[in-house]
């Protein structure tokens, strides 16, 4: 099963954090992706630290990070700098999508 979680809000990084353990000591796969104000959570290390669990991928909106002034270059390799297509990837796998 296939978990995603769309995230457009920087006002719950310890929900997301939560989620993505819970459903990964589950065994389920996680897809995450960031838009808008929910593209901040990247300022976090232990947002950014997720990216480092098994199964779990992580994708944000690159126009939206831009809107935020965040520094793309500073970003992990391991986190996919993309556009709403990876949304709607997420989308259409996604078994459930959660959105915060």
């Amino acid at each position: 099963m296939k978990l995603g979680i769309l995230v457009t809000s920087d006002k719950h990084l310890k929900q997301v954090i939560g989620l993505v353990h819970a459903a990964v000591e589950k065994g389920l796969q996680v897809a995450v992706f960031c838009m808008d104000k929910g593209t901040l959570l990247i300022n976090h290390q232990a947002f950014k630290d997720l990216c480092m669990l098994e199964g779990i991928n992580i994708s944000l909106c690159r126009h939206s990070a831009e809107k935020m002034n965040i520094d793309l270059q500073k970003i992990s390799k391991d986190i996919v700098c993309g556009s709403q297509f990876n949304n709607a990837i997420m989308q259409h796998e996604a078994d459930k999508v959660i959105v915060l």
